[in-house]
């Protein structure tokens, strides 16, 4: 019988407990399920994961690729949300190379512990990973200029609050370049209140519209959601109502 949600905390400690023991373990987030995020590996170019241990890189816990839209450009700083084993701050290091900065947020002790100890085996020196909530993060106001994030502000039980992070920590025309998991409309109250739904990446999916409606809110423009497939390519239909998808999210901080 599946726990019903009660507090945001219950809701902080059932996603870290489940994410703990992905870290323990290794592949995706959904593991031999289906039903959390479409992940695939061709989701990456091959020739990007070539580049790293196979540890690292079959280690995926996205839905998507939020760096095929990031558009990095070399000396700039990124924040990754939810950062998990590494991989999507990883690749992002390449990109904004030696004069550039990546920073990883994550809850989960065990993940920040898989995370560092791969970075000190890559050697990657323009990369740390802090602990902390993406609705209160350990990030200074108007530092980053590009946040990404894979999969995980789907987890977190209060959306409107990360989007007014989001938007403290980007300097002005700052940008953001997000894989989540979305719905077309409400997701059913019982998905809602399943606790172990939540950590599968469905209970916590936010619709469309509320996307947009908080980073409007929070002061975003240029806001552009796409649903897209299990290989990352968009999808040119509307999906059907109160089912959680997978999607490409972009916007722009108001300068």
């Amino acid at each position: 019988m599946a726990t019903p949600i009660q507090t945001p905390d219950s809701v902080h400690d059932s996603v870290r407990e489940h994410y703990a023991a992905k870290a323990k373990a290794s592949g995706s987030c959904c593991g031999d399920s289906s039903d959390c995020c479409d992940i695939s590996t061709d989701l990456y170019p091959k020739e990007l994961l070539a580049q790293l241990p196979g540890d690292i890189s079959e280690f995926t816990l996205g839905c998507g690729n939020p760096l095929a839209i990031a558009s990095l450009k070399p000396g700039e700083t990124v924040l990754d949300l939810g950062s998990g084993g590494g991989l999507d701050c990883f690749l992002a290091a390449k990109a904004v190379g030696e004069t550039g900065r990546v920073i990883g947020v994550d809850m989960t002790p065990e993940m920040l512990e898989r995370a560092r100890a791969s970075a000190v085996k890559l050697d990657i020196a323009n990369v740390e990973f802090r602990q902390g909530y993406l609705e209160a993060m350990p990030v200074e106001s108007g530092t980053v200029d590009v946040v990404i994030s894979n999969c995980v502000v789907n987890l977190t039980p209060d959306k409107f609050k990360v989007f007014a992070e989001i938007q403290r920590v980007l300097k002005p025309g700052g940008r953001i370049a997000i894989s989540d998991v979305v719905s077309n409309g409400p997701v059913p109250q019982a998905l809602k209140d399943n606790i172990d739904a939540w950590g599968d990446c469905l209970g916590g999916a936010l619709e469309v519209q509320e996307w947009t409606r908080g980073l409007n809110e929070a002061g975003f423009v240029n806001i552009n959601i796409e649903p897209k497939d299990a290989e990352g390519k968009l999808l040119p239909t509307a999906m059907p109502e109160g089912v959680p998808f997978s999607a490409q999210i972009s916007a722009i901080k108001k300068g």
